[in-house]
Parts: structure tokens; C-alpha cells; sequence
């Protein structure tokens, strides 16, 4: 276990590198008169822009996006909304709550939006944690989770991997009397790697009842495995079980923010309360539902990223690398000191993907196009 104090939040998100700003910034700019800002707020980055340096992008392969664009279906519903553009959206998202309701089965006062999945989780914190109290997360896992548990100034405890896996019985070790939070990413972002039914229903069973356990499934659509669980069906009657989904990922609306969470009714009822208000706008809310209304269509296209991933894992195996059962739609290569050169390599032919130095790459599913530019230069790769 490495326990991680609220003011060591990563120096990076998404890729993006940015210097901590804010301390500097305060002194050099504004000398000892300047207001008092939140200490814990000195372990988040300042976002840059990132500047490839090597050309136009062609394929971005890095964010873990949809390659397609919404459906038509849901693109006519979005220009219908935009004449109402002049209007706030229904506070409370009402008519999407009860849009999500009916389609997962499950009770509207289960229900809880937000503009996005990072918005959503950050929702989870602050319903849930004080300043000081300790949330427990795998790492390397979701990016957001330690610079969401600084932002709240909360004490982040990050529990190793075990390999690509979650380690859960160490995770169940963390835990104290001070844990409010625990952060499960399943599948797990980056690794791709998924916890099966019989690991998860251990943990949840064992792990204290003060203890809200916050499942992330924000690439659940992608899963095959059958030994997964579905959160919501699974665990959606535990009092300290709140399950994650976005519409960013197979609903291919990413840029429109929005996602949601199913917990007990006195789970979500606290996470309403900690939205910001409007957050989920009336484009958001009715390309959500319009999404939710033609599933199928929207999971062939899901199910054309699974066989491309499947092509890929076999392509990269077959080159000698050892490529885990990915459960998302995105794959991860453990080049470990390799890493950010493998990155530029894919950079120079108009490629980004995601390289976390001397650990593996992210390689987002793309169309079949892109897919062959990576896997051409991972050949290369493996031959030298």
C-alpha cells in the first residue's frame, strides 16, 4: 500500500503535462498580499495545451472517445433542441432521471446526474467525505481520482496494482476508520483489465458499512466476459454500493458531458444535492435520452469496436506482446521504458495515443484504419 498524502496529486492528466502554478504564481505576481487560496488545491495542475511537434494529428487515439459520431436519430433530436438554446435546463433533470430509471429498472430516487463522469464522481466526494478523511483507490487506475480527492482535500490512499489487476484484498486493507470512499474502476482505466463477480462480491461483503464503495463502470458496455457483473443489476440494493455509467464513452456523447450514478435513495439524494446547478444541459439531457431510445443501433456499433479490439489483441499477441483480455475499448501495451518512445513513434505518423512513461500505452479502439497505423509501428517495435 502507498498512502498518499492530498498535496502529491499527479503532475498530468490525460497526457497533458502541466507544472504546478499556483504557489509560484501567488508569490511572484501578487507578492504576500494575495488572498488565501485552499493549500490542498497546491497539488492540482494547471492544464496547458500540449503541442505534438510533429505534425497534424490525424487519429486520436488517446482519450478513449467513440470513433463514431452520434446517431442520426440523436443528432435530429439535438438540432430540434437547439432552438431552446435561450432557455436554463430543468434543474433537476427530471425527465432524464426518469428516462434512466425505466431503462435500467431501477427507482428514480435511485437516480443522481451530473455533467459528466468526472463531475459525477467529484458529486460522490463531496457527498460523502470531509476534509481529512481518507478515500482508498487502486492506482494506476482513473486518472481523476487523485486529483478529485485533493480538490475535495481529502487524504488520497492509492493501493498498488497486483500486475494489471486490482489488488482487492490489499485494497480491503486500507481501508481504516477513516475511509468514507473506496474507488473500484471495473473495467480498470488504463489496464483494461475487469474484476469478476465472485472478487467483487468478497470485497463489497467484507468491506465496512461507513465505507461507501463507488463502482466506476464507465466503459460497461464494452464487457464480454461473462463473469463480469453489471453493477446496477448486481449491487444495485446495497446501501453503500453507488454504481457509475456515462453516456461519453459507448454513447459516443462525450462532448456533450454527461453521465450518472445508481446508489441507495439516501446515496443519491446527498449526490443531488452536491450538483452544480444547470450542470446537465438541455442538450445533454435529451441526446441522452434520444441515446437511450435506440440502443440497439448505438450497440452494433459498440459491438464493431469489440471485434476490432479483439483483431487487435490478436495482432499484438501474435507480435509478441503480452497484451491483457481487455474488457473496454481501449487496449493496453506494457512497453514499461519504452513507453514514451512508442508514444512519439505514433505521434510522428499523425497518431496520438496515451504513454505513461516506463509503465505501458493506452492505445484507444479507432476505426480500422488508424488501428493498423499502431499496430504497424508496435511491429516494429517488437522487432527491434
Amino acid at each position: 500500500m502507498i498512502d498518499e498524502p492530498a498535496r502529491r496529486a499527479p503532475r498530468e492528466w490525460g497526457g497533458i503535462r502541466a507544472p504546478n502554478l499556483l504557489l509560484d504564481e501567488r508569490q511572484k505576481v501578487m507578492g504576500g498580499n494575495a488572498p488565501r487560496m485552499r493549500t490542498s488545491l497546491d497539488a492540482v495542475p494547471v492544464f496547458e495545451a500540449g503541442v505534438s511537434g510533429f505534425g497534424p494529428v490525424k487519429h486520436r487515439m488517446n482519450f478513449n472517445e467513440n470513433p463514431f459520431g452520434p446517431l442520426p436519430s440523436v443528432l435530429d433530436v439535438v438540432r430540434e433542441t437547439a432552438a431552446g438554446l435561450n432557455r436554463y435546463p430543468d434543474m433537476l433533470n427530471s425527465s432524464l432521471i426518469e428516462t434512466i430509471a425505466e431503462h435500467f429498472g431501477v427507482a428514480q430516487e435511485s437516480v443522481a446526474v451530473g455533467g459528466g463522469g468526472a463531475a459525477v464522481l467529484q458529486q460522490l466526494l463531496l457527498a460523502a467525505v470531509d476534509q481529512g478523511d481518507e478515500v482508498v483507490f487502486p492506482w494506476r487506475s482513473f486518472e481523476a481520482y487523485p486529483i478529485l480527492t485533493s480538490v475535495v482535500g481529502a487524504r488520497q490512499v492509492r493501493v498498488p496494482l497486483s500486475g494489471v489487476d486490482q489488488d482487492l484484498e490489499s485494497m480491503l486493507g486500507a481501508i481504516t476508520d477513516r475511509t468514507r470512499l473506496v474507488f473500484l474502476c471495473n473495467p480498470n482505466n488504463p489496464t483494461s483489465t475487469a474484476i469478476d463477480h465472485d472478487a467483487l462480491d468478497g470485497f463489497i461483503d467484507r468491506a465496512p458499512e461507513h465505507v461507501l464503495i463507488v463502482l466506476d463502470e464507465a466503459y460497461r458496455e464494452f464487457v464480454r466476459a461473462p463473469e463480469v457483473p453489471d453493477g446496477i443489476r448486481r449491487y444495485g440494493d446495497r446501501p453503500n454500493v453507488a454504481v457509475l455509467r456515462t453516456f461519453s464513452k459507448a454513447y459516443g456523447l462525450a462532448g456533450l458531458r454527461v453521465a450518472f450514478t445508481v446508489a441507495h435513495p439516501t446515496v443519491a439524494r446527498a449526490v443531488r444535492k452536491t450538483a452544480l446547478p444547470f450542470g446537465v444541459t438541455r442538450l445533454a439531457e435529451r441526446a441522452a435520452q434520444a441515446s437511450l431510445r435506440a440502443s440497439d443501433e448505438l450497440f452494433a456499433r459498440v459491438e464493431t469496436i469489440v471485434k476490432e479490439r479483439e483483431r487487435m489483441e490478436s495482432t499484438l499477441r501474435a507480435q509478441g506482446w503480452p497484451v491483457a483480455r481487455s474488457e473496454t475499448n481501449f487496449l493496453w501495451l506494457p512497453m514499461k521504458a519504452r513507453s514514451a518512445d512508442f508514444g512519439e513513434a505514433c505521434r510522428r505518423d499523425g497518431v496520438l495515443v496515451r504513454a505513461f512513461p516506463d509503465e505501458g500505452v493506452r492505445i484507444t479502439v479507432d476505426e480500422e484504419r488508424a488501428n493498423d497505423i499502431v499496430l504497424s509501428i508496435a511491429q516494429e517495435f517488437a522487432r527491434s
